[in-house]
């Protein structure tokens, strides 16, 4: 999809169908989102985030312009890192100017939201390459725009399943109720590590989408770079898309405090997504919530920052806890992290502690009573579940035999 900047002024946003709002670029570079008085107005309206709900309960309705990028809830619906860079590639659209990369990715996102050029307005056409600064690339890519979007680093596809069990990259990229994550070309067996986790998660009470390692081979439509890789991905069905195709909004954590994706990892601890969760859904929330935290420690998962727990809007309007995702063991890649955020004032992914988990629940001004135990439980079943894990048969020993060491020993010591 290309855009002649100097036409393309507006995008609609519509969430389950329905224009809720209006994105606008203005003079300078500055993009200004705005709700139609309709969506205002209703008071059975769909909820399009938490962070656009005021102290009141009310509607938050006045923005101030962005600079260069879209407001902060769109533009935690764009890819980051080589997969961003990949995509505007792959759509001639320069990656840092988001408003023109939110217009071509915009058919796909995550949840039930809609970007698209505003009916009326500028429609796709072939750039004018002799524009500076266009929010083009010049014609430097050779293939067509994928049409869809997936926050995160790594490189993934929105893949259909097909009757016969196989998986299909779409010839424009959306439509896809999995996700195809391709191995990492700076770590091994990502997907194997994810795969397993999983299973490991799934068997110590927690919630997650069904998921299979598949050969790469075996994909259809994937791009030729893709088959340079290793010979495993993984797929995993998405939890905001059902089987008859309704969308079924959401937003990750990012979005809720209003934090831009290179924020993910500041200004936010896990007590403060505690404190929203508790007044939000209520303690059973909050007690898997825990359930996940603990898992992470124990497996030594180091990057559960704030765009790796997510809402689901299943009635339209009330949030809920989504299904646990982006499970790996990251401490074996990199020796000696600490997790992505705060937890009870530590990092640390050696152990946990009664006092720490005080005072995380202090911080998060919830009931300390129930999380210790949460805590043990959940240590115990990661630690029993490990050992007759089979899917941590398709690691390489090394790899398995590090994360075997981190579960055993945090485990060992969370009594």
């Amino acid at each position: 999809m290309k855009f002649d900047p100097k036409k393309l002024n507006a995008l609609s946003v519509r969430l389950h169908g329905k224009q809720i709002g209006v994105i606008t670029r203005l003079a300078g570079d500055r993009q200004l989102f705005a709700f139609e008085q309709d969506y205002i107005d209703d008071q059975q309206r769909p909820t399009l985030s938490l962070s656009f709900k005021g102290s009141t309960g009310g509607l938050v309705t006045s923005f101030r312009p962005v600079g260069r990028r879209v407001p902060v809830f769109f533009s935690n619906l764009l890819p980051e890192g080589h997969l961003r860079d990949y995509l505007a590639t792959r759509a001639d659209v320069n990656p840092e100017r988001e408003f023109f990369l939110l217009a071509v990715l915009g058919a796909d996102l995550p949840g039930a939201l809609v970007v698209a050029p505003l009916e009326g307005g500028e429609q796709p056409h072939e750039p004018h390459h002799d524009d500076h600064d266009d929010g083009c690339n010049n014609g430097q890519s050779n293939e067509g725009p994928l049409r869809f979007s997936l926050a995160g680093v790594q490189l993934k596809f929105s893949a259909v399943m097909e009757t016969s069990g196989g998986l299909t990259i779409p010839v424009g990229g959306s439509g896809g109720s999995w996700i195809v994550k391709l191995p990492s070309a700076r770590y091994k067996a990502v997907p194997e590590n994810e795969f397993a986790m999983l299973e490991l998660a799934r068997r110590a009470g927690i919630p997650v989408s069904e998921n299979k390692l598949v050969d790469l081979a075996s994909i259809k439509g994937l791009p030729e770079q893709a088959h340079t890789l290793e010979s495993k991905a993984l797929a995993v069905e998405r939890f905001d898309r059902l089987p008859d195709g309704k969308l079924v909004h959401m937003e990750d954590f990012a979005q809720v405090f209003g934090e831009f994706p290179n924020n993910k990892y500041k200004f936010h601890s896990y007590a403060n997504i505690a404190t929203v969760l508790w007044a939000e859904i209520g303690e059973d929330a909050v007690i898997e919530f825990v359930r996940r935290l603990v898992f992470s420690v124990v497996i030594g998962n180091a990057d559960m920052h704030l765009k790796n727990w997510s809402l689901l809007y299943p009635d339209r309007r009330t949030p809920a806890l989504s299904p646990g995702y982006d499970f790996v063991a990251t401490l074996p890649y990199i020796p000696g992290d600490k997790l992505a955020l705060s937890f009870g004032d530590s990092r640390s992914l050696s152990e946990i502690t009664p006092d720490q988990m005080r005072r995380f629940a202090d911080t998060a001004r919830i009931p300390a009573s129930p999380l210790w135990k949460i805590a043990v439980e959940t240590a115990e079943r990661t630690a029993e579940s490990w050992k007759t894990l089979e899917q941590a048969d398709a690691l390489p020993k090394e790899l398995k035999d590090s994360i075997g060491r981190q579960i055993l020993g945090v485990a060992a010591n969370v009594k």
